[in-house]
């Protein structure tokens, strides 16, 4: 522990007992149930819960009263990593991060409880999605593949263990999922001598509870590095993993490629897979299916089902049965033109023109997908899947002179804008748009007055009427929007919180307005 991060810790860890922000000496940290079951003053997970539907019930903020937002605090990290964490909130406490760095904050002022900083390291730096929480401890996955796990009172390190091995190439990003008695984490990595796992660690010691890979021997690819999510009834575990590798050039991988580029289900106490769908068969444009998997429970065309949706980076709109894998909904919600159909299993059909050639092809979406880590929202009221997405198309090349391996190619985008979609679930049909800029970098929330909050392209987080999409209040924030949006209520007050650059901007309506 350097001596900075000394001073730092125990700065934080005085401040908090001279401040005695509101039920933090008391805090216990969330268990299992309380996972199960959050509550409106609580934000535990990385989705808020575990459908990953990033829905929250509050509506105290309406369409009607959102214009007279105004910003309650805001918290400068300093750091020059833009934000791309979700925030957890536990006993007041909100918990985020960039890489190497876990800020804990009063989520009332936005006063700094404790700050932690991981040791310099070589990993990737690309990025960082969150902590993860189970009782009084926070975990953190750092660039150089270890699991942190720290007292959630103090920041004080409790263990670091490896849980990937920075010198083959890979990198870690997501927050840890906590299901029961289990810390899940997921690995990134583009090298071709890489396969993608899950690993399962115990929350108290981080010993290994199992692991699980997503390819065999043969293949690799297939990386882990978003956060799934947990259906408790039928005790799945559902992740999103992502391209084989060569990425760009398939000829050394005949075949599907099978569970890369799929959402797959599995045991959350053994790691056994259950089922996997391949909604990208023998993908050669590095499209990751690593986008959320939501829950969500409903009717659909007459019959109540436990569907999972997906809005994937492909460019396809999938709803499945998540009970078995199977097909219920496929149906394009971008442009796409690398397809011939879609096959009997509900997985779109790759056109071998489409694939990478030395003379270059015209390819929608682009590499960086309709969607991506961007966080999608769905509205229970409107049955809509809320999701910033990308319409984008690419000119894709394969390289034979640089070999089989890593890329094996190259794409460069010719065009691209932002956009933010509702998709009605029963039919895959967009019933609204709203125009955000040349791209898109916001994740979406959906909030039980009808109110969806985003950002835009230039930096404004919005707030957009769910029903029609219609803009209802904006502000600038100064940088680009790279997180997802949550929202709470603490002492009868909404607060509504998205990181732009190194800043966390907290918004809340005038004591006036929320009276009323």
């Amino acid at each position: 522990m350097s001596r900075w991060k000394d001073a730092s810790v125990l700065a934080g860890s005085l401040l908090a007992l001279v401040l005695g922000v509101g039920g933090f000496a008391a805090a216990q940290g969330p268990d299992h149930a309380t996972l199960l079951n959050p509550g409106p003053d609580s934000w535990p997970l990385y989705h808020g819960d575990y459908t990953g539907q990033r829905h929250s019930k509050l509506t105290q903020i309406t369409p009607q009263n959102v214009h007279n937002l105004s910003l309650a605090w805001a918290f400068q990290t300093g750091s020059q990593a833009g934000l791309k964490s979700s925030p957890l909130l536990i006993d007041g406490i909100l918990y985020f991060t960039v890489p190497d760095h876990v800020w804990a904050v009063d989520a009332r002022s936005g006063h700094m409880v404790w700050h932690y900083t991981y040791p310099p390291n070589k990993g990737l730096h690309i990025g960082q999605r969150g902590v993860g929480a189970y009782k009084g401890w926070i975990y953190f996955l750092s660039p150089d593949g270890h699991l942190v796990s720290l007292d959630a009172k103090t920041g004080a390190l409790r263990w670091n263990i490896e849980v990937a091995d920075v010198a083959k190439g890979y990198w870690t990003t997501m927050s840890p999922f906590v299901v029961g008695n289990h810390v899940i984490v997921g690995v990134s990595g583009d090298f071709d001598n890489l396969h993608g796992y899950l690993k399962s660690l115990d929350p108290e010691t981080g010993k290994l509870q199992w692991e699980w890979y997503s390819t065999p021997k043969e293949l690799t690819g297939g990386m882990t590095w978003m956060t799934g999510t947990y259906d408790p009834d039928l005790n799945l575990i559902y992740w999103g993993t992502g391209n084989p590798t060569p990425v760009l050039n398939g000829k050394t991988r005949p075949g599907d490629n099978a569970n890369t580029c799929s959402i797959v289900a599995l045991n959350p106490d053994t790691g056994k897979l259950a089922w996997a769908f391949q909604v990208s068969p023998h993908d050669t444009h590095d499209w990751d299916a690593a986008e959320t998997p939501m829950l969500v429970d409903g009717m659909f065309k007459g019959q109540q089902r436990k569907m999972l949706m997906q809005a994937s980076r492909n460019g396809y709109f999938f709803v499945l049965d998540r009970t078995n894998g199977k097909s219920l909904l496929t149906v394009p919600y971008s442009p796409v033109n690398w397809s011939l159909g879609i096959d009997k299993d509900g997985r779109p059909i790759p056109n071998p023109a489409k694939e990478p050639t030395p003379d270059g092809r015209l390819i929608a979406p682009d590499e960086a997908g309709a969607a991506n880590y961007r966080s999608p929202s769905f509205d229970p009221k409107t049955g809509l899947f809320i999701i910033p997405a990308r319409e984008a198309y690419s000119i894709y090349f394969s390289k034979p002179a640089d070999g089989d391996y890593g890329w094996a190619g190259a794409d460069y985008g010719l065009w691209a804008k932002g956009v933010v979609k509702a998709i009605d679930y029963q039919t895959g049909k967009v019933r609204w748009t709203h125009d955000i800029g040349n791209s898109a970098s916001a994740g979406a929330l959906t909030t039980g007055s009808g109110v969806t909050f985003t950002g835009d392209s230039h930096g404004n987080a919005l707030a957009l009427d769910t029903a029609n999409g219609k803009t209802l209040w904006h502000a600038y924030t100064g940088s680009m929007i790279a997180s997802s949006p949550i929202s709470y209520e603490l002492d009868g007050k909404q607060y509504v919180l998205i990181g732009s650059g190194g800043v966390m901007f907290a918004w809340a309506l005038p004591d006036q307005v929320a009276a009323k």
